[in-house]
């Protein structure tokens, strides 16, 4: 594919994103799973032109509470059943036309079989790639816009399990 057409197709997904969540509060809730040293990740494609590599989690619809929106995201996205634990930290990501405030819990798999599943929301503009355990020095030497903001925060990645507050990312 030539860089011209690479352009264009980037760009339909940038407008495709603003325009599924642009100018809008959206609420979510994320899971925190570490496993042997490494951390859960799903790599999204279709927010920018290059791999974005986040913890799980999703939009919290309305009337569903937190706790039991993450136990969904977590079968849709990775198939793993989860009890939640302790509630972490809180980030807001203020980027026009996009809004997000993200809640961020522990999360213990109660098995332990991943596999790639789907954002299943209607009209979504971008798909999973891949999903794994990623090793904390995996995470260190991602490009900062490679993976979620909350990461540009730390010296060094295992301690996103040891932060509590609110964080502007």
């Amino acid at each position: 594919m030539n860089s011209y057409l690479i352009t264009i197709i980037n760009k339909q997904m940038d407008n495709e994103v603003q325009s599924f969540y642009g100018n809008r509060l959206r609420v979510r809730a994320c899971g925190i799973c570490v496993m042997d040293e490494s951390i859960l990740m799903v790599n999204h494609s279709g927010i920018s032109d290059q791999d974005f590599w986040a913890p799980p989690g999703g939009g919290i619809q309305f009337g569903e509470h937190a706790t039991a929106c993450l136990k969904r995201e977590f079968k849709e996205e990775v198939g793993l059943t989860v009890e939640i634990g302790k509630f972490l930290f809180a980030c807001e990501f203020i980027q026009n036309p996009l809004h997000a405030i993200e809640l961020f819990f522990e999360v213990q798999p109660t098995d332990h079989q991943i596999r790639l599943g789907s954002d299943p929301e209607p009209g979504s503009p971008w798909i999973l790639s891949a999903v794994k355990f990623m090793p904390w020095p995996e995470i260190q030497n991602l490009p900062p816009s490679h993976c979620h903001g909350i990461f540009k925060l730390l010296d060094y990645p295992s301690k996103i399990t040891a932060l509590s507050g609110y964080f502007k990312v």
